[in-house]
């Protein structure tokens, strides 16, 4: 006879589990910060960061519900007077797009929650952007061509440097045009039009006497007409250019050095544009003097912007030739002087008319060349270098702030990492007083671990979101930095706050909204896997954080004002309680692409408060405010801001 099974007392088990479940709830709970939710369960983790003390103290993520059409490879973003955000993908970093001529931007209103697709002209993706002082966006520079990597070019190409020896006049030669070499007869096609300037008769500066000409120089990309290795060629030769006679025959000519199959690096645009923010539509103005491909530009003393760097025409790097544009006559003027730096480099307006190098980049150039920090005088192109710079040798894909207040004039470089494709990052933080008599770098705290591509965005508190990022070359290896921090300049540590829910890495950036919170876009994931085997796809979420002093109760109201207030003059704003106001801060617009954004800044204002608001005054100085729009924040004792109020400086 068999023993009778014995049943299980599910009641006691499941006392049992409650118990236990519990026990580990509270034991979760007792954690603080966001650490503690990655213990629990998704259930649990769902339920706690949106507890109102969690994130009053740790802040939230939200996903933005954007309509499949209007869903793009945002590589660029920047913020309106209108308070809308346009963001550009131009062909998003992809070659279908780019063989299809598709070139997208999205006026995106965070107010109304609304997105109208704008008609884009010219392919920006990695393009430069910077607010003019009219309240226009200006964006120049942007893709040519797609790069070709080793073993997927076919023809054999390169640069061709024609040269023109007549001193009378200049001479386009057509797309099409062929160049067969003298010694090794081998001949190649040009893919665009040139424009070669006259020859430079040069004299002798003592007796006046006649001593040569400089021949007229235009560079241009050339192929062979037919693929395979046998049309590369070795050495330097020189090319006549068929179709010419007579002394254009004589006097025009190619020089090129090898031409050969190597990889094709992308090559950049000469067009410009502004983007009018109250007709909603780009406005063609004179195109740069230069091709440029990751270029920067940076807003100047007098209202001019330097645009610097980039890749040109024919993949190379633009050789130091500076160029400058006056939003008076829409037009660029080279400076004259000759500085190189590698593509996307962080250069800041000081508040002495200099600029500051902070050495931030985002990739293409030599890399002992242009890297060194320092301050740079336009005027005479001298250029002090920094010393101090932790991990200098890791400063590819790390970002640069100007840390609040403006006036203060102290920035922090977060992260970066090896030149090219290195798996190297740094944790560092450093950090450099611009009015230290000699000043050096110097680390701050440190991230938990290596990033390469953090965003980091001002907040109207005077602290600055840390969000993102990756450990390895564009998220390899699953390295995507899933955490985000606050920086504190006063207490100089960082808060860990609530994660983001998206990995962001390369072609992703932050930018401050009007009402406080920051919106987060992009990411280009290498790979979608860990194993690095699946090809990774463009991450086309927005994330908006919401800090947590937006969770802190009710917010100080600026009720109304002046919309225009100069330099030097004051403004009276009615604020709902004035006596609550603490701060008040004038923000300007950020413009930002591959985490690099020299336009943000938070400039202090001197502040009296009255019977029905405060009266704050703009400092009188156009290197420290520059001409244009802003947001004008006040903060009340807890650091909880206002929602920001446009405000123009003339």
């Amino acid at each position: 006879m068999s023993a009778t099974p014995v049943r299980r007392d599910h009641r006691k088990i499941r006392a049992r589990r409650i118990a236990i479940v519990s026990a580990v709830v509270l034991v979760v709970a007792g954690f603080n910060g966001p650490a503690m939710y990655r213990f629990g369960s998704d259930q649990y983790h769902h339920y706690k960061i949106n507890q109102a003390s969690y994130k009053e103290a740790n802040g939230h993520w939200d996903f933005l519900d954007v309509p499949a059409k209007f869903k793009i490879n945002t590589i660029h973003a920047s913020l309106l007077h209108t308070g809308k955000v346009l963001l550009i993908a131009g062909s998003g970093n992809n070659q279908q797009n780019f063989d299809a001529g598709k070139f997208q931007s999205v006026l995106y209103d965070p107010a109304a929650n609304t997105y109208k697709m704008i008609p884009t002209p010219k392919d920006m993706f990695c393009s430069g952007h910077v607010q003019l002082a009219n309240g226009n966006l200006l964006v120049a520079g942007g893709t040519k061509r797609y790069e070709k990597l080793k073993g997927d070019v076919t023809k054999a190409g390169g640069l061709m440097v024609v040269h023109n020896e007549d001193p009378d006049k200049p001479i386009t030669l057509p797309a099409g045009t062929v160049f067969t070499g003298k010694e090794n007869g081998k001949t190649f096609v040009s893919k665009d039009p040139v424009l070669v300037e006259k020859a430079t008769k040069v004299f002798d500066k003592t007796t006046g006497a006649f001593v040569r000409n400089d021949p007229g120089l235009g560079r241009i990309y050339v192929e062979a007409r037919k693929s395979g290795t046998k049309y590369e060629t070795g050495t330097e030769d020189n090319y006549r250019v068929q179709g010419l006679k007579g002394s254009d025959a004589r006097n025009v000519y190619g020089i090129a050095q090898k031409l050969a199959l190597d990889k094709k690096d992308f090559q950049g645009i000469r067009e410009a544009y502004e983007f009018d923010p109250l007709a909603e539509k780009y406005i063609t103005v004179d195109p740069m003097n230069e091709a440029r491909w990751y270029p920067t530009l940076t807003t100047l003393k007098d209202g001019k912007v330097l645009a610097l760097s980039g890749l040109d025409e024919i993949g190379q790097i633009v050789p130091g030739k500076d160029e400058i544009f006056d939003p008076k006559t829409r037009k660029w003027k080279y400076t004259g002087i000759i500085r190189k730096f590698p593509t996307y480099p962080a250069i800041f307006l000081m508040d002495n008319g200099k600029l500051f190098y902070s050495g931030s980049n985002a990739g293409y150039g030599p890399a002992k060349v242009g890297r060194d920090p320092g301050i740079w005088d336009l005027r005479t192109n001298k250029f002090d270098k920094i010393p101090g710079l932790g991990d200098a040798d890791r400063m590819e894909t790390s970002a640069t702030v100007m840390l609040p207040p403006a006036q203060d004039q102290k920035f922090m470089v977060i992260g970066g990492g090896g030149v090219g494709e290195s798996a190297k990052s740094s944790d560092k933080s450093r950090l450099v007083d611009l009015k230290d008599a000699d000043p050096k770098f110097t680390d701050g705290p440190s991230l938990e671990k290596g990033t390469r591509y953090p965003s980091a965005s001002l907040l109207p508190d005077d602290t600055v979101l840390v969000t993102g990022g990756s450990a390895d070359y564009r998220g390899r290896g699953g390295s995507n930095v899933l955490q985000a921090r606050v920086y504190d300049p006063k207490t100089n540590k960082y808060t860990r706050v609530a994660d983001p829910a998206v990995g962001r890495n390369y072609h992703s950036g932050s930018l401050l909204l009007p009402d406080g919170r920051v919106l987060v876009f992009g990411g280009d994931s290498l790979y979608a896997d860990k194993a690095d085997t699946k090809p990774g796809v463009f991450e086309q979420r927005i994330e908006i954080y919401t800090p947590p002093y937006l969770f802190q109760g009710a917010r100080p109201e600026v009720t109304g004002g002046p919309q225009t207030v100069k330099r030097g003059d004051s403004g009276l704003f009615t604020v709902k309680d004035p006596s609550s106001v603490k701060t008040a801060r004038l923000m300007r617009p950020g413009a930002v692409t591959h985490v690099t954004d020299v336009e943000q800044r938070s400039v202090a204002l001197d502040m009296k408060k009255t019977a029905e608001g405060i009266e704050v005054t703009v400092p009188d100085n156009s290197a420290l405010v520059p001409s244009g729009w802003y947001m004008l924040f006040v903060t009340d004792a807890k650091g909880t801001p206002s929602k920001g109020v446009w405000v123009n400086v003339p």
